[in-house]
């Protein structure tokens, strides 16, 4: 189980890195939308090759953080019924989802996208759309996506029984803490209280 745990532990570490690196490309995006909505609006111009980039970016967030969002327990749960059972009949549930759910479905699309992919990639396949980009680097994100998935699935599983033996915590617990979206409106209403602390007396 120690060994088991080690290797948990490697998978958490690329899923972290590349779902924290993941996070840049929402910043790209951004630029590269609003760009095209500007040069659109105020040059009556438009390119394929950046709407499709547009495209290519988002996929990219959505299948490659796939697996850090698994790790962090922020995917969507429908746990009305399971949060009123104990840890441990949690995880049996958890542990049946992953083995008969879970990873059936993404080594699934996982084996069929890799001819997908490679036929792409083979035939230079570019896109039908008038000075579009090539298609295989946006169709090798499915394998790339869905593998990453699998090995988060597969940490999932090892740190599910982890917790059953008693050797490790429980893994459904790691993002009880504050959301993203708590941290950011706590900072904000510090900042807030910190500008009207500094303000002189007189301007309150």
């Amino acid at each position: 189980m120690k060994l088991l745990l080690q290797i948990s532990r490697v998978i958490d570490r690329v899923n972290t890195w590349v779902g924290k690196t993941v996070t840049w490309l929402v910043l790209i995006v951004a630029v590269v939308s609003a760009t095209n909505a500007v040069v659109r609006k105020l040059f009556n111009v438009s390119s394929n090759a950046w709407l499709e980039l547009q495209w290519y970016l988002f996929g990219a967030i959505f299948l490659l953080a796939a697996g850090y969002t698994f790790l962090r327990n922020e995917h969507v749960r429908v746990d009305v019924l399971s949060q009123r059972l104990s840890e441990r009949t949690q995880i049996w549930i958890e542990i049946f989802g992953v083995v008969f759910f879970l990873l059936p479905a993404c080594c699934l699309v996982f084996w069929l996208s890799i001819p997908f992919f490679y036929q792409s990639y083979v035939l230079h396949e570019l896109s039908s759309n008038t000075n579009g980009l090539i298609r295989w680097p946006v169709k090798l994100l499915i394998p790339v996506g869905f593998g990453l998935l699998i090995l988060a699935g597969i940490s999932h599983l090892i740190k599910s029984i982890g917790f059953l033996m008693g050797k490790c915590p429980n893994p459904m617990r790691v993002s009880s803490g504050k959301s993203s979206e708590e941290a950011l409106a706590e900072d904000i209403l510090a900042q807030r209280n910190a500008e009207n602390d500094a303000k002189p007396a007189g301007h309150h």
